[in-house]
C-alpha cells in the first residue's frame, strides 16, 4: 500500500495504516487535492492486503476543520453548475471509498471536527474522541444544506433521526459527552489516550480475520438497503463463503487444541 502520499499524512506498521491531514497550523482543513488523494488512496486499499486496519488521526490537536475557505470555499462561488457537480460527486466519492475500501476505518477525534472533517468522522466503522473534541455538520451555517456527502443517509443511522435533524438544521457543535450518549462516539478518552487506545483497537482488528472483517464491513454498507429476507440470505451467502477460509480452520483447530488463533486474512 502507497505511503508515500503527498495531500496527507500516511504511515504503516504492522498492518495498521494511520492517516492524517497536514495543515495544522490551519486546522488541517481538506483541498482539492486531499480529497482526490484520500478518494484515491482509500479505493486502492480494497485490493491490498498488507493494511488490515486504518486509524484516521487528528494532527497539531485538531481532527479537520473541514473544506478550506480560500483553497475551496472561494473558488466554489465561482464554478459553474458542471464544476460544483463534478465537485460535489468527487466529495461524495472520498465516503463511498472509504465505506467500500474493506478494511475496518478508526476515527480517532480531537479539537475541531468540521463540515468535511465530521463527515470523514462519520464514515468511519468505529469513532473514538477526547473530551476537548467539537463535531459540527456546519453546512447550513454556510448556506448550504445539510445533506452533503451522505450526511443525511448516514447520521440518522448512528444517532437517530432528531439528533441528526438537529446537528444538520442547526450546524451546531456536537460534544464530546453528547456523542458518546448519542452512539456517534464509541468512546471518549483523554488526549494522551486517544492514539493509545486507537493503535490498540486498530491492532486488535488487524490481529483478528482480515477477510472475515472485510465481509462484515461489506454487509454493514449493503444490508441498509435490504428487506429482512434478503438479509438473512445475503448473511447466509457471506458466511457460508467465510466457512471456506483458511481463518475458520485455524481457528477451530485452535480451540481444539487450546491455543490462541494466529489468523491470516484468508
Amino acid at each position: 500500500m502507497r505511503s508515500d502520499v503527498k495531500h496527507f499524512r500516511c504511515e504503516i506498521e504492522d498492518a495498521v495504516a494511520t492517516v492524517s491531514l497536514d495543515r495544522p497550523e490551519r486546522k488541517n482543513p481538506l483541498t482539492f487535492e486531499s480529497y482526490a488523494e484520500l478518494r484515491d488512496w482509500f479505493r486502492d486499499l480494497h485490493y491490498d492486503d498488507t493494511v488490515r486496519a486504518v486509524i484516521f488521526a487528528p494532527n497539531g490537536g485538531n481532527f479537520s476543520s473541514g473544506g478550506d475557505v480560500h483553497d475551496i470555499i472561494g473558488p466554489l462561488t465561482r464554478m459553474s453548475m458542471k464544476e460544483l457537480l463534478a465537485f460535489t460527486r468527487m466529495t461524495g466519492d472520498l465516503v463511498k471509498a472509504m465505506i467500500g475500501c474493506g478494511k475496518p476505518v478508526i476515527a480517532a477525534v480531537d479539537g475541531v471536527c468540521a463540515g468535511a472533517g465530521a463527515i470523514i468522522a462519520m464514515a468511519s466503522d468505529l469513532r473514538i474522541a477526547t473530551p476537548e473534541a467539537k463535531t459540527a455538520f456546519l453546512f447550513n451555517r454556510v448556506g448550504l444544506a445539510g445533506c452533503d456527502m451522505g450526511a443525511c443517509a448516514i447520521l440518522p443511522r448512528i444517532i437517530g433521526q432528531g439528533r441528526a435533524a438537529e446537528l444538520l438544521y442547526f450546524g451546531r457543535s456536537m460534544s464530546a459527552q453528547e456523542g458518546l450518549a448519542w452512539g456517534f462516539f464509541n468512546r471518549v478518552v483523554s488526549q494522551d489516550e486517544l492514539l493509545q487506545e486507537a493503535s490498540a483497537m486498530a491492532e486488535r482488528i488487524a490481529a483478528g480475520p482480515g477477510f472475515a472483517n472485510m465481509m462484515t464491513k461489506t454487509m454493514l454498507a449493503q444490508e441498509w438497503a435490504m428487506s429482512l429476507e434478503q438479509a438473512l440470505e445475503a448473511e447466509a451467502q457471506a458466511q457460508a463463503i467465510c466457512m471456506q477460509g483458511q481463518d475458520f480452520r485455524r481457528a477451530y483447530k485452535a480451540f481444539v487444541a487450546r491455543e490462541k488463533p494466529v489468523f491470516q486474512g484468508d
